[in-house]
């Protein structure tokens, strides 16, 4: 993902003159190619996300639109006093990016998972958050930001996701995309998590369950109209996300459907269980430790469809 949002931003800004890309010192194999060629909206903020924050919030003030760019949590929770007060209480028009969230930097232990960021950053009034779930998307949603005025944040894998549409038509922000349509289970997915929930699709439909899936590369706004429908038609809806489950995704849905005066499905949420992970791995081995991979969501449907 990240590849496409910087050849994405790279097209984006020799268009426009004003979009500005600031980094905390990292990403140079990337982001390269930016600033070879756009070698005048390019600035290194050096390792000090605070500064980096303010620094955007400024240049967004006098009529540029800044994207910041860091991994993990270093681009978000590092900074938050200066994303609250110096870019979200302005509507600066600031673009917050996250490469690796989740478990991508998982060998590096706690600090680099970033497991709050989604709960955190859609706390923040007037903040659009974005979690794309495949190629495609990633780039959507890096036009989309470009285009929104005032403070977005957009939350990244690393690389190696798999492309799951060939083409959206009509993306827009605060709008999710039917992947399949389905039978008595809706399930819906953030960011990229998603290999995980299109492989559990398979071995469902193996087993005689066709869930319908939905990807929501936006967070914030939410899309409510799809969520009531899917909670007024279908049994059971489950949310997942490489998050905590306190606050991001599965909590936005679940405010949705707790306004709702009638209801069909009841839901569960699938992501990490209110706990700091306290193993260290690749990605793929934590989504497995803590119950957000492939088999796990299977078992996890196929269970609460038992329960009732």
């Amino acid at each position: 993902m990240r590849d496409t949002f910087v050849r994405a931003l790279i097209r984006l800004a020799k268009e426009d003159k004003n979009i500005e890309l600031v980094t905390g010192d990292l990403g140079f194999g990337v982001l390269k190619p930016f600033w070879e060629q756009l070698p005048d909206q390019f600035t290194n903020a050096g390792i000090a996300e605070q500064n980096m924050a303010s620094l955007a919030a400024g240049m967004a003030l006098e009529g540029k639109a800044v994207f910041t760019y860091s991994i993990g949590n270093f681009p978000t929770l590092r900074c938050l006093e200066q994303i609250r007060n110096d870019c979200a209480y302005h509507k600066a028009n600031v673009k917050i990016v996250c490469v690796g969230g989740g478990f991508v930097y998982g060998a590096l232990g706690m600090s680099h998972q970033a497991t709050e960021d989604l709960a955190v950053m859609r706390a923040l009034p007037d903040v659009v958050v974005m979690a794309p779930g495949d190629l495609v998307e990633a780039e959507e949603c890096t036009k989309a930001i470009a285009r929104h005025p005032g403070t977005c944040y957009l939350r990244l894998g690393r690389g190696g996701e798999k492309r799951i549409h060939e083409k959206i038509e009509g993306f827009e922000i605060g709008k999710a995309v039917k992947i399949h349509d389905g039978e008595r289970v809706a399930v819906f997915s953030t960011g990229a998590i998603f290999d995980e929930v299109s492989e559990a699709y398979e071995m469902l439909c193996r087993e005689g369950l066709s869930p319908a899936v939905y990807t929501f590369p936006t967070v914030k706004p939410m899309d409510e109209g799809q969520i009531r429908q899917c909670a007024r038609e279908f049994d059971l809806i489950v949310t997942c996300e490489e998050h905590n489950i306190v606050g991001g995704f599965g909590s936005a849905v679940a405010e949705v459907m707790a306004n709702m005066r009638a209801r069909k499905a009841f839901q569960i949420r699938i992501g990490l269980n209110d706990i700091y992970a306290t193993q260290v791995g690749s990605q793929a081995y934590l989504r497995r430790q803590y119950g957000m991979d492939k088999t796990a969501i299977k078992e996890k449907i196929l269970k609460a469809l038992e329960d009732g």
